[in-house]
């Protein structure tokens, strides 16, 4: 490839030609080339711009939902939590309430401390 071809195809590529005098002038484009080049763009940045509202908004209800579902478990747990610093007076109702599950409890334990006392025999 010769020197002069070299210079065609870097001339065309940055639409800058070097005249006589040195200095670089813009290779002028055709009206037809503009407006083609534009008819293309505008349904392109169209397309963009609706797929772009779409994630957005796909991202928010996501982030909707996330928010929803942290929040339901702060409020779940923060409940527990008050619900477990009760007032001294609500104590004895509480422990009437849970007596049923201590007396379980305790006979699993009695259970197990007699057969831990079996085997040891």
């Amino acid at each position: 490839m010769s020197d002069e071809e070299r210079k065609i195809i870097i001339s065309r590529v940055s639409e800058y030609r070097q005249d006589e005098s040195g200095q670089y002038q813009r290779v002028p484009v055709s009206p037809v080339n503009r407006w083609l080049t534009y008819a293309i763009l505008i349904p392109v940045v169209a397309i963009m711009i609706v797929l772009g509202i779409f994630f957005f908004a796909a991202f928010l209800a996501l982030l909707a939902v996330a928010i929803l579902v942290v929040g339901t478990r702060f409020w779940w747990l923060r409940r527990k939590y008050e619900n477990s610093m009760q007032h001294p007076g609500d104590a004895n109702r509480q422990a009437e309430t849970d007596q049923t599950v201590i007396i379980e409890d305790a006979q699993i334990i009695e259970e197990t401390e007699a057969r831990n006392e079996q085997k040891k025999h």
